[in-house]
């Protein structure tokens, strides 16, 4: 699974297509450490079944999308707070 690791800045696109705005920059706190880092910071994980973005510190899922016939499937239940600036 190694192979599949990126940044999280390769989750922007499916991200953008369910939140109005740029979520690379969002700031995810993690469930497991605590630990808050910006999306794009963050590990990624594609394949064919979806995309899984974790914790770069303690290895926490902390977001999982997948989509399929016209619907998002979107777990959230790593994060504790996604903090999100609307200022430009």
């Amino acid at each position: 699974m190694m192979e599949n690791k990126l940044d999280g800045n390769a989750a922007g696109g499916i991200l953008q297509e369910i939140f109005p705005f740029e979520m690379t920059q969002v700031q995810a706190t993690c469930t497991g450490c605590g630990t808050t880092a910006a999306i794009g910071a963050l590990a990624v994980y594609m394949h064919g079944m979806g995309t899984v973005i974790r914790c770069p510190s303690c290895d926490t899922v902390l977001i999982r999308v997948a989509q399929g016939r016209g619907h998002y499937w979107l777990d959230m239940r790593g994060v504790r707070v996604l903090q999100i600036n609307t200022e430009v």
